[in-house]
């Protein structure tokens, strides 16, 4: 059997491990989902009347407020369930097992690939749950084709990506799963900076640079055009370099720190 081949069966059985890890404490997923679901409801029923207003400057809207709302949320859904990954490689290198691991004859790469494909696949299962929340409350896709709701999904593929090779190396440099936690809460706490509840330019001058000039903004804006049919700009070329850059640069960190660890 090919070098390939084999990686591809211990990557695999290191995806099957994590899954059934996902289903047996569903607990950590459930907590980490609810976050994106109680900030729908609560911008929507509680703040949407008024920030609709204020956003259009007329009569409160709250069916284009939803509209509005719906895109960052489901990237906000990304950067909360890979707060999970994190927390679960932080328990795989601090409980032995990798130690474990390490003594038998699988591809050392497997143990990370299995925690990656796992995630992504947590997290556009959860993209799926808000999705169903929101459509449910009232969003709908206007204007946009099934070319645009494929570019959509697979923007939130990269994303998911790109956000869980990040947390995999937040997990392998944490203490613990406290501390890895801890650390993975830019991901959760960078979209509330973001666009994703209000344009840019209604933000105060000196804060617009900051909103502008992260990842969860351009990503934001481009999954709004694609799902409501509006302009994307710049932003689409923007959000994929985003991806990729912070996809490579948390490999790299990932697959280092992991090689070099002792433990």
């Amino acid at each position: 059997m090919s070098t390939l081949a084999l990686s591809a069966r211990d990557s695999s059985t290191m995806l099957r491990r994590n899954l059934l890890h996902a289903r047996r404490y569903p607990s950590l997923t459930l907590n980490l989902l609810l976050t994106p679901i109680m900030l729908l409801l609560l911008f929507v029923y509680i703040f949407g009347d008024a920030l609709s207003a204020g956003i259009t400057g007329g009569a409160p809207d709250r069916a284009a407020y939803i509209a509005y709302l719906v895109p960052g949320l489901l990237l906000m859904t990304v950067g909360s369930t890979v707060i999970g990954t994190a927390v679960s490689v932080s328990n795989d290198m601090t409980e032995g097992i990798i130690a474990r691991f390490r003594t038998m004859a699988i591809h050392r790469g497997s143990v990370l690939v299995g925690h990656v494909v796992g995630s992504v696949l947590q997290s556009i299962l959860s993209v799926v749950l808000v999705s169903a929340v929101a459509v449910a409350i009232g969003f709908r896709s206007t204007g946009a084709t099934p070319l645009d709701w494929a570019a959509a999904f697979g923007l939130l593929v990269l994303f998911a990506l790109a956000l869980t090779w990040i947390a995999v190396g937040m997990g392998l440099v944490s203490p613990n799963a406290e501390a890895a936690s801890n650390n993975a809460m830019p991901l959760i706490l960078l979209p509330l900076l973001s666009s994703a509840f209000v344009p840019v330019d209604a933000m105060p001058g000196w804060f617009q640079p900051i909103a502008s000039y992260q990842p969860f903004t351009p990503a934001i804006e481009t999954l709004r055009g694609l799902l409501l049919g509006g302009e994307i700009g710049h932003n689409g070329w923007l959000a994929v370099a985003w991806c990729v850059g912070l996809a490579v640069l948390g490999y790299f960190w990932s697959t280092s720190k992991f090689n070099s660890d002792p433990r």
